[in-house]
């Protein structure tokens, strides 16, 4: 069958200049053939867009953000190129409207090692109870909210369930912001005065205000790039990554053998929080390397594991741990996430190196590279963190808990600074917000020739260590314990 759709092919154009040229951002229909898959993942994206328009003046505000900031679209779609194709796929087996695979980039720019200051961490945002709650299993070894399939499935099971609940797409985004039950009782609060309950004229946070105008422009510059005048590269409508039964491995020896990168590999595994994946886990590899790890595993005859496991004892001291295993004492405490401040007694669980094992820390991964073979940019400054001052004026109804939350701070601070114990509408409080500012892009650089399927040599030797780059680790939304 065939589908009128407003869209046209993504061109190149003059740069986005303004409000009026978002206002004025016409429909361009053609016709759709539905019955034939897409080549372009972008095309079979948009065929599945399905969730009611919202048209508010925050939506058109968030158009022109965005519009404005084409190096951070993207961004965004680069590191997407990885995970898309299975959030589009796992929407479309579920009946649920595709767009919603555009919501990690509200969520953590498509960064699946964002950490929120409320510890929200992975693609979806999941703080560690809502994690829980949908089976995304949390420990010293492995952290399911990073996972790509894993957190993908959860994340997909609570939009439903919200949807569910609400019977409205538009409140079920509001409830994955700041919680169902927070939902719940605006609604309450609204029908209980007789005032209409839809998410437009429910009372809200403000960061929940922008959430769903946040996922609505990015809708609607991705269902017409170039009226906006953004430039989308094709994304193959294919397969980009499968999970293999995993063994006791290193992580750095899984990607000599799969013939990628550390990086790149870490990308696709971000779930793990040691240089080792566990027997029991899924290894995430790209299509095209599987057949090379499996071939150069078979034929590789040393130890899979470079480290073990060892609980300390009565008078162990890392120091002394550090030399006996030949381990620089920094890499030791970088293995296992030990700072200065970590209270190392008896009792602690860390790795240790095999003896004459040669060990290297994993790089610290802020953001995936973008998919080998394309033009990218080079890397970023380091971001840098302040603290600003903000003066909020109490409303009826506010209380300091939800005013420290709402800013993502402790109450004791949020006393400290104001020196107040009670709260009286039209009261002034200070409060100090951090803030992360991103660093400068230097030069742009090119990436080598694509992959193709050109043969592998067998792993020889073990690749020099790569520095990951730095890019901005998204700060997500918290989200409330009304969740």
């Amino acid at each position: 069958m065939l589908a009128s759709l407003s869209r046209g092919p993504s061109v190149p154009g003059p740069a986005f200049d303004g409000v009026q040229e978002v206002k004025d951002a016409l429909p361009i229909a053609r016709m759709i053939d539905l019955t034939t898959p897409p080549d372009d993942l972008w095309e079979r994206l948009r065929n599945g867009f399905a969730m009611p328009n919202l048209s508010t003046p925050l939506v058109l505000d968030r158009q022109i953000w965005y519009a404005s900031r084409p190096s951070g679209i993207q961004r965004m779609v680069e590191r997407s190129r990885l995970y898309l194709y299975h959030i589009v796929g796992e929407l479309e087996k579920r009946g649920m409207p595709t767009e919603l695979a555009l919501l990690p980039m509200v969520e953590s720019a498509f960064n699946p090692m964002a950490l929120s200051s409320a510890r929200a961490s992975g693609l979806w945002q999941f703080i560690p109870s809502t994690g829980k709650n949908y089976n995304l299993k949390q420990n010293w070894w492995y952290d399911a909210r990073r996972d790509i399939v894993a957190s993908t499935t959860a994340a997909l099971d609570y939009l439903q369930f919200l949807y569910d609940m609400h019977g409205d797409w538009h409140l079920a985004l509001a409830s994955y912001n700041w919680g169902e039950n927070a939902v719940a009782r605006a609604i309450e609060r609204n029908r209980a005065r007789g005032l209409p309950t839809d998410y437009s004229s429910l009372t809200m946070p403000q960061e929940t205000r922008f959430y769903v105008p946040k996922l609505q422009a990015l809708k609607n510059i991705f269902a017409q790039p170039e009226a906006f005048r953004i430039t989308l590269d094709p994304i193959p409508n294919e397969p980009y990554f499968v999970t293999v039964p995993a063994r006791n491995i290193d992580i750095r020896l899984a990607a000599r053998l799969a013939d990628m990168l550390v990086e790149e590999l870490l990308a696709l595994n971000p779930a793990h929080n040691r240089p080792v994946i566990t027997q029991g886990e899924w290894l995430v590899l790209p299509v095209d390397r599987v057949e090379t790890f499996r071939a150069n595993l078979g034929n590789y005859d040393k130890p899979l594991v470079s480290w073990q496991p060892y609980t300390l004892k009565k008078g162990d001291r890392l120091e002394k741990l550090a030399a006996e295993h030949g381990v620089a004492l920094t890499k030791l405490r970088q293995v296992n996430s030990i700072s200065l401040r970590t209270r190392v007694v008896p009792g602690f669980e860390l790795l240790l190196p095999r003896k004459g094992a040669s060990v290297e820390p994993l790089p610290t991964l802020y953001a995936p590279p973008p998919v080998p073979a394309r033009p990218v940019r080079a890397e970023r400054e380091p971001d840098r963190t302040v603290t600003r001052q903000i003066i909020h004026t109490v409303s009826r109804g506010e209380t300091l808990a939800t005013i420290a939350e709402r800013y993502k701070v402790s109450l004791d601070d949020l006393k400290r600074w104001n020196k107040i114990g009670r709260l009286a509408a039209g009261q002034k409080l200070q409060v100090e917000e951090t803030v992360t500012i991103p660093g400068a892009r230097k030069a742009l650089v090119r990436q080598p020739a694509a992959r193709k399927a050109t043969p592998r040599k067998p792993v020889q030797a073990a690749r020099p260590a790569i520095r990951a780059s730095a890019s901005t680790a998204a700060q997500s939304a918290a989200r409330t314990a009304s969740r």
